[in-house]
């Protein structure tokens, strides 16, 4: 009984109200009162038909298709599916209650008009916002009959999840690249060794001073020349990724901190690094250890790196290198490339950072990646002549940041650090281009 009675005016249902309202002010005069109560009289039959005409619960049916990932800052695509089993047309509202922490750009509301035993679906995106694991929400939809006086609203509970994670966007790009051989479009050079390996790598002419062995006798017969194999080193080596989840990383670059970019970059770098036959692991830390995925091989190690970093977020503490390297000591005893993406302005930090890479590059071949900080890059420019004291004394703070920030990286080069100083969004690139470089030259 409630669920036939429960219903809802429409603002269609005001309107007529007060389209009958100024007729009783003829109820003074007999004909005017039967006017106005056969008027009332006709809204109120049409108000109960349309009420019947009202669908329940069970004849409206609605499904939300979504993915269940989506990474930081990249778009997903959804469908919402209405279907009816109700006799007559329907018009619908839908509303979702979309985490809006994790997921931005949701509508509050859809309307669309469902055909009688029909289907339809509307389709919305969103892009995720914030990492984190959370429910989609219940959905409700609203009808309402052609006539349009009277409503019905529904919820549907679900148990759909979203987990939004770090993007790789980044990493479904580079694979697309990698397959067309553009990867000079995003920066990335590719610089195959060439060597006494096992990975065939290309058939080409043979030369005086090849090894005869590799010579390609079904080639050959094809051509009519000699063709010989060529082949590329084939070193299984260690990539440990150690990210500072410190106060520098909490500074936005753009729209998102630099954090973002950080966990972004290192995805890329443990996807190449994982099709490159490579061991990859990640260590995450500020004051205390945040994360530690030990090195493993194929795309489980993918997976486990980004369940790692989905709930981690930046602090602002300082980063304790110190426990940091000791960790790493104790889990990577063989020698590896350590990846490190923090920034360096406190002098103090500095020279703790560099002498921890000194005691480990005996064991260890380290690359920095320092995140250059643009807006301070900014404020240490000259200024105008008609700049204020403030804007003065700001400036020359700044100069003096940038100008401590520069010597020790350049302290972090003399002792053989490799050092790369990049800006957040041009990181990517710049650690592919460095981890191909050094495996090409056999460093690793």
């Amino acid at each position: 009984m409630r669920a036939t009675l429960g219903f809802a005016p429409t603002f269609r249902l005001a309107l007529v109200a007060a389209a009958i309202a100024p007729l009783w002010l003829l109820s003074g005069w007999r004909v005017g009162a039967l006017v106005a109560a056969l008027a009332l009289l006709g809204a109120v039959l049409a108000l109960i038909v349309d009420v019947a005409a009202l669908p329940s619960a069970t004849d409206i049916d609605v499904r939300r298709d979504f993915p269940d990932t989506v990474g930081v800052g990249d778009a997903a695509d959804g469908v919402y599916t209405l279907s009816s089993r109700w006799g007559r047309r329907l018009d619908v509202t839908l509303f979702d209650a979309l985490p809006s922490k994790h997921l931005a750009g949701a509508l509050p509301f859809a309307q669309t008009r469902l055909p009688a035993r029909g289907e339809t679906a509307l389709a919305f995106r969103v892009t995720g916002a914030d990492r984190g694991d959370a429910p989609l929400g219940e959905l409700a939809i609203r009808v309402r009959t052609p006539l349009g006086l009277a409503s019905r609203t529904f919820r549907h509970a679900t148990t759909d999840r979203v987990l939004v994670a770090p993007s790789l966007a980044g990493v479904k790009r580079f694979r697309w690249l990698a397959v067309h051989h553009r990867l000079a479009t995003v920066g990335v050079r590719s610089t195959p060794r060439r060597g006494e390996g096992r990975s065939f790598s290309r058939l080409r002419d043979y030369t005086v001073g090849d090894d005869p062995r590799h010579i390609d006798w079904k080639a050959t017969a094809r051509r009519g020349h000699p063709i010989t194999r060529e082949f590329t080193v084939e070193q299984s080596q260690t990539v440990y990724i150690m990210v500072d989840a410190g106060r520098s990383m909490t500074q936005l670059s753009g729209r998102y901190p630099r954090f973002e970019y950080a966990l972004s970059a290192a995805l890329l770098l443990a996807d190449v690094t994982i099709h490159a036959g490579d061991r990859v692991g990640a260590l995450v830390f500020d004051d205390q250890l945040r994360a530690l995925v030990p090195a493993q091989r194929g795309i489980p190690a993918l997976h486990a790196l980004r369940t790692a970093l989905v709930p981690l977020q930046p602090t602002l503490v300082e980063p304790d290198y110190a426990t940091a390297f000791r960790t790493l000591a104790q889990r990577q005893r063989k020698r590896a490339l350590i990846v490190l993406v923090t920034d360096v302005i406190d002098a103090r930090a500095a020279r703790s950072l560099l002498a921890h890479l000194t005691r480990g590059a005996s064991r260890h071949l380290a690359v920095v990646v320092a995140l250059r900080n643009e807006a301070l890059l900014h404020a240490a420019s000259a200024l105008a002549s008609s700049a204020g004291s403030a804007d003065l004394y700001a400036s020359g703070a700044a100069e003096e940041l940038v100008a401590e920030r520069l010597t020790a990286l350049q302290r972090m080069r003399d002792a053989g650090v490799v050092v790369l100083d990049v800006a957040p969004d041009a990181m990517a690139a710049a650690i592919v281009n460095q981890y191909l470089e050094l495996k090409s030259r056999g460093a690793l």
